[in-house]
């Protein structure tokens, strides 16, 4: 962490020197407030973190609760509306936890009416080996032959592909993926709607560059303009996906022998992705389309009769990826799957109210958070620090509260679905195997809020939300979360 500057605010509102370590700490409203007396020791400490010099001009919320009853114990710019980042997924996962349930799952159907249609109610997990079972399990009852179309039904969900805070530079990447109640992933990650592309050098200078795609698939063109130059010569390979087409375009250079290049790039409408790669499985397995057949998107009738059933894991199962990896594919769809089944509505409007709802019952002043999406990639997301710990206290009432802190990454273990973005974090302090908490990261935002336990055994609340920063600020969230796993009462 950088040299501590006793003598500069962290928050842009905070008089010169307020922040010196102090039996003090600052209120919402940036008055003095008299610190816990249990807590004196922990309050400098934050504070003296608070007034690193990489936080000049920038804006921190923090705040700190006892998890047994919820009582705040320290509060820096608390009530301040900040972007939230990846924190948002808190809301989205308790309120999919609490409306859901923790054994909900996601179903894809298999449909005819003289006609194959498939129909799914919003399965972000769904992979290239399930739609290749569902050819085997096809075949397997006889039908060798489909005189008619295949069709994709994807009409649990609306149209509505991307969020409206969505960046024109992410959505081309998987973070960024348009959300559909019909889709596919390229691995067991999960990165619904998202397809790897992967390059690697030719066998000597001057020659193409190969590109290979994970799942396989001609929904997308490959437009190769790369080149393998001679080893020690610069690498400025780079892959992306042309707005609005299905068109991946990588360009630029790799060294022979250099090392390869991956990118998880969004397909554009997801939905026909998904559709064709049951195409490719029914070819494979010699299931063939005869006559005029076509593969377009529809609705099934109510007349069809269901051929096969696909379910997917539990939501207790596919919170791990979705919170360990912070995924946001996975946020949006549970949104919208929200939406749909609570509100008859597969729409973000309609999920985020579900969200906004649940947040409510755990306590939260819904009337102070303003909620765009539900993975935290809008920059107009705004939620007060106290209000995150807040939702973070009024979880553990609840009967799901196990599964939602099981989601949570753990600091400094190693397994990537343990440790998950917090695994290379805090490795050798207070804070390993201790802190459970889910981090988020935008540009300058980054934020981190959870549980910790102290040396006497007690177990915090904390939320940590960092805005406006031009540096990296992760070791300070890092540190205050040390100070709590930390701390012992005198």
């Amino acid at each position: 962490m950088a040299k501590l500057n006793r003598w500069r605010a962290a928050g842009l509102l905070v008089l010169a020197g307020a922040l010196v370590a102090s039996p003090l700490q600052m209120g919402s409203d940036g008055e003095m407030a008299e610190a816990d007396s249990d807590y004196v020791a922990l309050t400098a400490q934050v504070n003296d973190i608070l007034q690193d010099e990489s936080l000049d001009g920038a804006l921190a919320g923090v705040s700190i609760r006892k998890a047994d009853s919820g009582e705040k114990i320290y509060d820096h710019f608390g009530d301040i509306r900040l972007k939230p980042a990846s924190n948002m997924k808190l809301f989205t996962m308790s309120a999919a936890l609490e409306t859901l349930g923790e054994d909900h799952r996601f179903s894809t159907e298999l449909h005819t009416d003289g006609e194959l249609k498939g129909k799914v109610l919003g399965d972000p997990t769904l992979l290239e080996e399930d739609f290749e079972r569902f050819a085997k399990e096809l075949k397997a009852q006889g039908i060798h032959k489909v005189k008619g179309d295949l069709i994709g039904d994807d009409s649990w969900f609306d149209d509505e592909r991307l969020s409206e805070d969505m960046t024109w530079k992410n959505e081309v990447y998987y973070v960024g993926a348009q959300v559909s109640a019909l889709t596919a992933s390229p691995n067991k990650d999960y990165d619904a709607g998202a397809i790897i592309v992967e390059a690697n050098a030719g066998e000597a200078a001057g020659d193409e560059v190969r590109v290979s795609l994970s799942p396989e698939t001609d929904y997308v063109t490959i437009t190769n303009n790369a080149q393998t130059v001679a080893a020690g010569e610069p690498k400025t390979l780079s892959i992306t996906r042309d707005h609005g087409t299905n068109e991946i375009i990588v360009e630029g250079n790799i060294p022979e022998q250099g090392s390869r290049t991956r990118e998880w790039i969004a397909v554009d409408e997801p939905s026909g992705y998904a559709l064709s790669l049951f195409e490719k499985a029914l070819d494979k397995e010699g299931v063939e389309l005869i006559g005029n057949s076509e593969t377009v998107m529809g609705v099934t009738p109510p007349d069809s009769r269901m051929l096969l059933e696909h379910q997917s894991m539990t939501l207790a199962e596919l919170s791990i990826p979705f919170m360990k990896l912070s995924n946001n594919g996975h946020g949006e769809a549970l949104a919208k799957q929200m939406g749909r089944v609570v509100n008859g509505e597969g729409s973000w409007e309609a999920g985020l109210e579900v969200m906004e709802e649940t947040a409510g019952k755990l306590g939260v002043n819904v009337d102070t958070i303003h909620l765009r999406d539900a993975s935290g990639m809008s920059h107009v997301n705004l939620i007060p620090a106290n209000e995150i710990s807040q939702l973070l206290a009024g979880a553990q009432e609840e009967p799901w509260f196990d599964a939602f802190l099981e989601s949570l990454p753990v600091a400094g273990a190693s397994e990537r679905f343990v440790g998950g973005t917090l695994r290379n974090r805090m490795k050798g302090t207070a804070a390993e195997g201790n802190v459970q908490a889910k981090t988020g990261s935008l540009s300058s935002v980054s934020s981190l809020a959870g549980y910790a336990t102290t040396q006497d055994g007690e177990r915090l609340v904390f939320a940590i939300i960092l805005n406006n920063d031009l540096a990296n600020v992760t070791p300070i969230e890092n540190a205050i979360a040390e100070a709590i796993a930390g701390y012992q009462a005198e």
